[in-house]
């Protein structure tokens, strides 16, 4: 049976600590603003060529955030899928612990935002707004209860599933 090469197809599988996810690749993010700009969903401020948590200047022109975008068109860029038994006894720790990581990052990256956390016959499905988001979840869990990670990045989509498991 021959082997396809996935690669060539834009799909990278295993795990990769190197940086091949660019952000240039997004396609929410390919539009030069002309600054300042503020989202008018969440108040995020385009300023010094990124997204910031700042306080608007008065003659900022309202927009919509990649991340408020990826919301509203329900377009994630990130899925975290989350199974096994160890996670079914411990849903509370592990939701805890996701909300942290966004928590953490979304105070320093306004783009990186869980878009929902849905439960199905115990397993979780987390989609987010950024594909580092979604690493970022997957390495905590991993990083906190060992386990079993996966990533599978689709650059030609900027797409990440992460699958863990324990």
């Amino acid at each position: 049976m021959k082997k396809e090469n996935l690669s060539s197809a834009g799909f990278q599988h295993g795990r990769h600590f190197g940086t091949i996810y660019d952000t240039n690749d997004d396609p929410y993010q390919r539009d030069k603003l002309s600054e300042p700009a503020v989202c008018s969903d969440c108040g995020a401020v385009y300023h010094d060529g990124r997204w910031q948590w700042i306080l608007p200047t008065a003659n900022a022109h309202k927009t919509q955030c990649p991340a408020c975008k990826r919301i509203h068109e329900k377009l994630p860029a990130g899925y975290v899928s989350i199974e096994g038994e160890f996670a079914q006894k411990h849903s509370e720790e592990v939701r805890s612990l996701i909300q942290n990581v966004e928590a953490h990052e979304k105070s320093e990256h306004p783009l990186q935002r869980i878009m929902s956390i849905e439960e199905n016959a115990g397993n979780l499905l987390i989609t987010t707004t950024d594909i580092h988001l979604a690493r970022g979840i997957g390495e905590a869990l991993h990083n906190a209860y060992k386990g079993d990670l996966n990533f599978h990045y689709n650059k030609s989509e900027y797409l990440l599933r992460v699958h863990w498991q324990r």
